[in-house]
C-alpha cells in the first residue's frame, strides 16, 4: 500500500513578486518510490525541488513532509528530518580533497560515526575511494557526480531530491547512477528526480509527473509514458524523447 510522503497543495512560489514559477502546484510523491518530474524548460521542475528543500518559501499553499506542514523550514532543519538535496551542476569544494568534501557533508555526525559512513560511501563508489586524498577538482565529471551523491547519502536520508543527475555523464555512467537510485528506492528511500534524459529515467522510475507552466499537467505510471507520443507533442515541444 502506497503512502504519501511529500505533498504540494496549491503552492505558489517564485524568485520575486514579478517572477512566479509555481502557479498553484498540487502533487504528491509516494514513500519508497522514484517520482520523476519532467516538462519543458521553465515548467517549474527545479523550482519545485528548491521550494521543497526550503531554498524558496511558498507565497501561498502548503508543502507537507510526512503530513507535517514545512512552509518556511530551512534546509538545515529538513536535513535533520531526513531530506537531502543534490542540486544541478557541480556543487563540490573543488580545492578540497574527496575526503574533506565527504567530511563536510557529514559534519553533523559524531566523529566515530562519520568514519563508518565515509567507508560505506567509498565502498559504494570505489572510483572515488581510490582517490580519497585527491582534490575534488581533479575528478572526472562522473566521479564528481558520484561524490555529490555519496556526500548526500552520508546522512542516510529518507528522501533524496536530485536535479539532473545525468548532466556531463557518459551513457554507461548514467545507467550506473540510475541503477543506484533504483537500488536506494527499493531499499525504502524516496527519490524525487528532475531529469532531461527522459526515456532512460522513465525506465527506472515508478511515477512521472509532467509540469507545464508551474502546474501539474499529467500524473502517470512511468512505464505507461515510455511510448506515449503525446508526451513529445504536448510537453517537450514535439521533439523526440531522448
Amino acid at each position: 500500500m502506497t503512502e504519501k510522503i511529500i505533498e504540494f497543495d496549491n503552492v505558489v512560489a517564485g524568485y520575486s513578486p514579478s517572477l512566479t514559477i509555481l502557479n498553484g502546484t498540487t502533487l504528491f510523491a509516494n514513500k519508497g518510490e522514484i517520482t520523476l518530474l519532467i516538462g519543458p524548460n521553465g515548467a517549474g521542475k527545479s523550482t519545485l525541488l528548491k521550494t521543497l528543500f526550503g531554498m524558496l518559501t511558498p507565497r501561498s499553499g502548503e508543502v507537507r513532509f510526512e503530513g507535517r506542514r514545512i512552509n518556511g523550514w530551512t534546509p538545515r532543519q529538513l536535513l535533520a528530518q531526513g531530506m537531502a538535496f543534490v542540486p544541478q551542476g557541480r556543487n563540490l569544494f573543488a580545492a578540497l580533497s574527496v575526503r574533506h568534501n565527504l567530511e563536510l557533508g557529514g559534519i553533523t555526525l559524531p566523529r566515530a560515526q562519520l568514519a563508518g559512513r565515509i567507508e560505506e560511501v567509498i565502498t559504494r563508489f570505489p572510483s572515488i575511494g581510490s582517490r580519497i586524498d585527491n582534490q575534488a577538482s581533479t575528478l572526472s565529471g562522473g566521479e564528481q557526480k558520484q561524490l555529490e551523491i555519496g556526500r548526500a547519502l552520508l546522512l542516510r536520508p529518507r528522501v533524496l531530491l536530485i536535479d539532473e543527475p545525468s548532466i556531463g555523464l557518459s551513457p554507461k555512467l548514467v545507467q550506473e547512477v540510475m541503477s543506484l537510485l533504483r537500488h536506494l528506492a527499493d531499499g525504502g528511500t524516496t527519490i524525487l528526480m528532475v531529469e532531461q534524459n527522459v526515456r532512460t529515467a522513465l525506465k527506472f522510475s515508478n511515477r512521472a509527473l509532467v509540469l507545464e507552466m508551474g502546474r501539474l499537467a499529467l500524473d502517470r505510471p512511468a512505464s505507461e509514458l515510455l511510448d506515449d507520443p503525446d508526451l513529445n507533442r504536448l510537453f517537450l515541444g514535439g521533439s523526440p524523447v531522448q
